[in-house]
């Protein structure tokens, strides 16, 4: 029973973030998320009254320490913090900028770091807390046109697993999930890049995408918060440093 805790999501405010959070809540969690665009956030919250809502930039220490303040003062410490916030650009690796190369790292890698950082030592002390990396394949494989983010994708699994390492026997577990395409607004902006950059069709793009997944789909939101949520639960207590392939069969 997960009913009752309070838990942490970041890019709370559309696709994989928001239905994690909805899953939670749905579950008796208080949820706190967090992201940039505080109007998406509120949005979310406005479907159900467990989820809360504090804007905030994952890659911003100050930002994260503060929000881990406010949320903890009203509603106690974390139990569960699912660490999602993430983006991709697409280039040629000879034709992406250091400053390119530095935004996705700070993002989807060092801003991971910075969620969950506050709550090892409380989790640890607790000897209780499930800690969540939403990764993807691309932490687990190779992909063309997008070095930076496989690099930090990669980097956030390593992440995971030390982290798992070093908790192992604190009662804390900290896994990842690794999902390949999601439907979802970041999915769109690939398939934009794709029209534009190709001149195929909106459906070629799609296909194009599916295809990489064995059963030629794209994985839901849905299906990875489940997944979450069953990190999160007692039946998973004993599953910690694993990253869960949610790709139909592309990886493993």
């Amino acid at each position: 029973m997960i009913s009752g805790k309070h838990a942490l999501v970041t890019g709370g405010g559309t696709g994989v973030g928001r239905a994690v959070a909805l899953a939670l809540a749905k579950a008796g969690v208080s949820v706190t998320i967090c992201g940039r665009r505080k109007a998406k956030l509120e949005a979310v919250a406005g479907e159900n009254a467990r989820i809360f809502p504090i804007a905030a930039d994952v890659t911003d220490e100050a930002a994260m320490t503060a929000l881990y303040a406010e949320a903890e003062e009203l509603r106690g410490p974390f139990d569960i913090v699912v660490a999602n916030a993430g983006g991709a650009e697409s280039s040629p690796a000879h034709k992406t900028s250091l400053a390119d190369w530095q935004r996705a790292l700070d993002l989807n890698l060092t801003g991971s770091f910075l969620t969950v950082k506050p709550a090892l030592g409380g989790m640890t002390k607790r000897k209780a807390g499930r800690i969540v990396f939403v990764a993807s394949t691309a932490g687990l494989k190779g992909y063309a046109y997008v070095a930076p983010y496989v690099a930090a994708k990669h980097g956030v699994v390593g992440l995971m697993r030390a982290l798992a390492t070093e908790t192992v026997k604190s009662g804390v577990t900290v896994n990842a999930v690794c999902p390949g395409f999601i439907e979802t607004d970041m999915l769109e902006e690939s398939v934009q890049r794709i029209v534009r950059t190709t001149g195929r069709t909106v459906e070629q793009a799609r296909t194009s995408l599916a295809s990489t997944n064995p059963q030629g789909r794209f994985i839901q939101p849905k299906e990875v918060a489940a997944a979450v949520l069953w990190l999160c639960s007692e039946a998973a207590g004993s599953v910690t440093g694993q990253a869960l392939s949610l790709s139909g069969g592309e990886t493993w």
